[in-house]
């Protein structure tokens, strides 16, 4: 299975909006994204997050150009992102606090109750000014993720036949929306579980590199060098940046970038294209071939099989493992050789 991890379980991860742009925050990347079109991918921009912004508990932007984050029972007011400049933090209002999803738009906050089938609409988070509680409709309560545009929001849908959309309305207490929307690729790659979506779920195998035999009736002492591949195939996973401009005040390059969402998606659960792994002690260098000496000593007749652990997305071969196994079953091993990945 494949699917877009939800807020809810993406703990700094959010989409909010301000003006004209759209953005995504990914703090386990320490950066976020921002474009003028979901649905078409234009002018896609990659910045760096400052440590200030990072692991909110929900983002969104402001009418005045401003971005706030919310953090427990408090919020912080900045005018950049990647500066945090002018912040200012200020406490939630006790009726604004506990939402499961923040937007702002038309000059209001909006705060979605999810387990109440609700959502609040205030002019002021701090003060709880001028405030209202209405139904949020059915059909507008399954989003992951949900931000607002100046005159109407959108959310993010499951991931369904039709693949990832996004809906949008100006209303969310009716089901009248004014359009359904496909997300971009180039957008989709920089969400947590995009991955599993355009290139393919994860997946793990052993690969047999070399097979060595004593076909004689006599022990065989067999030396020789073998070559196997170690390191991240960067070339084909940096094709997800192409289309990106990363910041020159950036702390990423697109190299790297591109590395570090490939391992994140190696990490999630396979319900949302992970194997759950964690691929920290890997090497993550682009992908060399290097010769590694081995001696056997072969009894007659017998075989022996080396294996290499490898890690995928969909049809692509991505990260191969260093270490490999050796053994005298033809049949690949059925352990994982790498830890668990931590929740």
């Amino acid at each position: 299975m494949n699917g877009i991890i939800p807020k809810s379980k993406a703990k700094g991860t959010d989409f909010c909006a301000e003006g004209k742009y759209h953005y995504i925050i990914r703090s386990d990347l320490g950066c976020y994204m921002q474009t003028i079109d979901v649905k078409k991918g234009l002018d896609i921009s990659i910045f760096s997050l400052h440590p200030s912004c990072k692991d909110g508990d929900h983002y969104l932007g402001s009418k005045d150009g401003s971005f706030f984050i919310i953090k427990g029972k408090s919020f912080r007011r900045v005018n950049n992102l990647t500066t945090d400049s002018s912040a200012q933090v200020w406490s939630l209002h006790p009726n604004c606090q506990d939402g499961d999803h923040y937007l702002s738009t038309s000059g209001k906050y909006y705060i979605i109750f999810k387990a109440k089938g609700t959502y609040r609409v205030t002019k002021d988070l701090h003060q709880d000014t001028n405030s209202a509680e209405y139904k949020l409709h059915p059909d507008c309560q399954n989003g992951l993720y949900y931000w607002g545009m100046p005159n109407h929001c959108y959310f993010l849908k499951p991931v369904s036949e039709w693949g990832v959309e996004f809906c949008g309305t100006t209303d969310l207490s009716n089901d009248k929306f004014f359009g359904v929307y496909s997300v971009h690729p180039d957008v989709l790659n920089f969400l947590p579980g995009g991955l599993s979506v355009t290139k393919g779920p994860s997946f793990g195998t052993w690969e047999n590199i070399k097979t060595i035999s004593n076909d004689s009736e006599t022990p065989v002492k067999w030396t020789k060098k073998v070559t196997k591949k170690v390191g991240w195939n960067k070339e084909k996973m940096t094709q997800i940046t192409h289309n990106w401009k990363i910041s020159a005040s950036g702390s990423i390059e697109s190299g790297a970038l591109a590395g570090l969402i490939t391992k994140f998606q190696f990490s999630f659960s396979a319900e949302y294209g992970g194997s759950h792994v964690s691929t920290e002690k890997e090497s993550w260098n682009e992908m060399t071939e290097v010769e590694e000496q081995l001696t056997f000593e072969l009894k007659p007749k017998e075989s022996v099989y080396l294996w290499q652990y490898k890690l995928g997305l969909g049809e692509e071969s991505v990260l191969f493992c260093r270490d490999l196994k050796i053994d005298d079953d033809p049949n690949p091993p059925t352990e994982v050789p790498l830890p668990p990945a931590q929740s």
